[in-house]
This record gives C-alpha cells, sequence and structure tokens, in this order.
C-alpha cells in the first residue's frame, strides 16, 4: 500500500449521498465528512433548531464491552456510576488520567447482556487501546459495519416516529433496539445539538435507504459538521480538544453533574485526588460562557483579559451563533472572575475589544425529559 493510500481519509458508508446532496467534503479527524451543503450552515442550523436536521456521525467509534463484571471494570477508568444504570438507559462521563485530565468523553448505555459506548472519532483508537489495557477479561469489540446517524430538532419525533413507532414514546438518554425498515437498529434518544433528538446505530447495508427514508420527510434535511459545530456551541457543550483535554479536570469544565454520589464517596478511578479535591475546594478556574459585544467572533486561543490588562485565560471555542444572532464563546477564566456579567476584554488582533460572562447554555436546550 503506497503512503497515499495508507493516509487518505476514511469513508463512511454515507459517502455517496453526501457527494450527491452536495456536501461539501473535508477531512475530519481522518474521515471523509460534509461540513456543510449547498443551504450552507445558516440554514442548516435553523433547520435543526426549528424542525429536524439529519448528520452523518458514523465517523464515531462503536464499542461493544461484554463479560461478567464488565460495568464495574468500567468504572476504574471513568467516574461515573456504570454498575447501577439499568437495563435501557445511557450516561454520560469520561475517562480520566492520573492528573485528573480527561482523555475522551463518552456515553454510555446498558444494553442488557453488554454495554455500548460511542466514543469520539479522534480518540477511538487510544480508547480502545485503554479499555483492552485496563479492562481485563472484558471482551471489547469495535463495531466497523455500522454506521450511526444523528436525527436532531423539534421535529425528531415525528421523523423517525414515522418509520420506527417504538422510538416515540422514549425518554432523553434511553436506548433501545428496534426494527426500522427491517433493519434491527439501536436508537438513543441524545444528541449533541441542545435539541431534542436520536442517534440511530444502523448496519452499513441499510444506512442509505433509511437515510433517505428521513430526508424524504417534509420537516427533515441534511446537515454537516459546520452546523453541528455550532448548535453544540450555543447549547455550551463541550468539544473535546477545545474545551476538555488531557490537563482539564471535570470540574474546571463544570462537569461535576457526571460524576455520582457514590463515586464521589468511593473514588477509586484515575486522577481521583485531584477531581476529589476540587469538588470540595474548588478549582482555580472555571468553564464560562462569554458574549463578546459587537459583530467579531472570538475564536479559540483568543486571550481574555481583566479590564486592567491582566490575563485571566483564554478562549476554548467560538463563532457566531446563528440562533443568538451574534457571537458566542466559551472559555476558562480565573474563578475569581468567572461572575456572570462581569466585563472582560478579549484580544482579537491586537484589540482589546469588550464581552460579558454569561451563564451557559447560549440558548435553552430542550431534551425530552
Amino acid at each position: 500500500m503506497s503512503d497515499t493510500e495508507s493516509t487518505a481519509p476514511r469513508r463512511t458508508p454515507l459517502y455517496d449521498l453526501h457527494v450527491e446532496l452536495g456536501g461539501k467534503m473535508v477531512d475530519f479527524a481522518g474521515w471523509e465528512m460534509p461540513v456543510q451543503y449547498s443551504a450552507g450552515i445558516m440554514a442548516e442550523h435553523a433547520q435543526c433548531r426549528e424542525k429536524a436536521g439529519v448528520f452523518d456521525v458514523s465517523h464515531m467509534g462503536q464499542v461493544e464491552l461484554r463479560g461478567e463484571g464488565a460495568a464495574r471494570k468500567l468504572e476504574s477508568i471513568v467516574p461515573a456510576s456504570i454498575e447501577p444504570l439499568a437495563e435501557g438507559k445511557a450516561r454520560y462521563t469520561f475517562f480520566t488520567n492520573p492528573k485528573g485530565g480527561i482523555m475522551d468523553d463518552l456515553i454510555v448505555s446498558n444494553a442488557g447482556d453488554h454495554l455500548f459506548l460511542v466514543v469520539n472519532a479522534s480518540m477511538r483508537d487510544q480508547d480502545i487501546g485503554h479499555m483492552r489495557a485496563n479492562l481485563d477479561g472484558v471482551d471489547i469489540v469495535e463495531l466497523t459495519d455500522r454506521a450511526l446517524v444523528a436525527v436532531q430538532g423539534p421535529k425528531a419525533v415525528e421523523v423517525v416516529g414515522a418509520l420506527c413507532p417504538d422510538a416515540i414514546e422514549m425518554k432523553f438518554m434511553e436506548t433501545i433496539v428496534a426494527d426500522i425498515m427491517g433493519a434491527s437498529c439501536r436508537i438513543s434518544r441524545l444528541g449533541y445539538t441542545g435539541e431534542d433528538g436520536y442517534e440511530i446505530s444502523i448496519p452499513d447495508e441499510h444506512a442509505v435507504s433509511i437515510t433517505r427514508a428521513f430526508l424524504a420527510h417534509d420537516d427533515c434535511d441534511v446537515a454537516g459538521l459546520g452546523a453541528r459545530d455550532s448548535l453544540r456551541l450555543e447549547a455550551g457543550l463541550c468539544l473535546y480538544g477545545n474545551d476538555i483535554d488531557n490537563d482539564t479536570s471535570p470540574i474546571e469544565a463544570q462537569l461535576n453533574w457526571a460524576i455520582q454520589k457514590r463515586r464521589r464517596e468511593e473514588g477509586g478511578f484515575p486522577g481521583a485526588d485531584r477531581i476529589l479535591r476540587e469538588l470540595a475546594d474548588g478549582p482555580s478556574r472555571k468553564l464560562v460562557g462569554i458574549k463578546p459585544q459587537g459583530r467579531a467572533p472570538a475564536r479559540q486561543g483568543v486571550e481574555i483579559q481583566d479590564t486592567d490588562g491582566n490575563t485571566l485565560g483564554h478562549i476554548t471555542s467560538g463563532g457566531f451563533g446563528p440562533t443568538v444572532q451574534g457571537p458566542v464563546s466559551m472559555g476558562y477564566v480565573a474563578v475569581n472572575h468567572a461572575n456572570v456579567g462581569e466585563v472582560v476584554n478579549l484580544i482579537v488582533r491586537g484589540k482589546a475589544l469588550p464581552a460579558e460572562i454569561i451563564a451557559l447554555p447560549f440558548v435553552q436546550q430542550n431534551y425530552k425529559r
């Protein structure tokens, strides 16, 4: 195999459909993915906020954990309570390192006789290797023959429910296996946009036909990675590699809610010393929402200063919020400057632009509770 062939981006089962629909394809985490379609990011963003958008997220890693004690063993490398998770329920968590930083975030579901995990595309090899090195006696199976499609938005229940009535009564963070057009699919009511919706694991050979059927609904259209990013930013959702990383603790990232009471009391996960100390005493910095004044966006890496010119931190994610109709950002600041309403300056191309610390999220999250 030539160097070109060995490093070429991979393609999802929906690649040809993206091209047919006018997707602008880019290399994302080693995959050829649509960043947008002909309607553009603004229209795709609005489609998801107002009706329903379909996203190809097949580049994410889908993994099954099988074997006796798999949930208990997984708890040795994540700070979430997995053993008591009821069948058909999903939970957000993260792998932590010995320094208390976040190696990756993921969704864990109790699928009955096994656990079903979805991990980030850019970290899938690291995560699978990490589990294989640390989960003795657990069979770790990467699913390489299934697409993953997200249907997101207030009309998602109508779009998915038209093909799968069993999905209609599901609640947020629930998961089932159900038939869609003759294919056995795992349907999870969750997502990464702040809206109601589903992520659906589909056998490769049925991915195109099922996706086309979703898109045939009057309230549904395609959306790409650009809209996915603006949607999650407005919803105050962290992106691995931007807002959370190996040096960031869950407490700094305001993810305290993802560490259940028993794990706070017992510890027993990597980095517990730092994480439990920060839970008790507070961190030195904190992730906050930042609303720049004016129209200029402040993107990742922009310095945040107080009004006296002292550095407080840096922007980790930023751009234009179509729903907010203005720039929105997230970043870390010293905890004594993290109060809602505090005025800060953002240093954009050498100029100090005023901004305000605000509470996250920028838009209301609309999950089906």
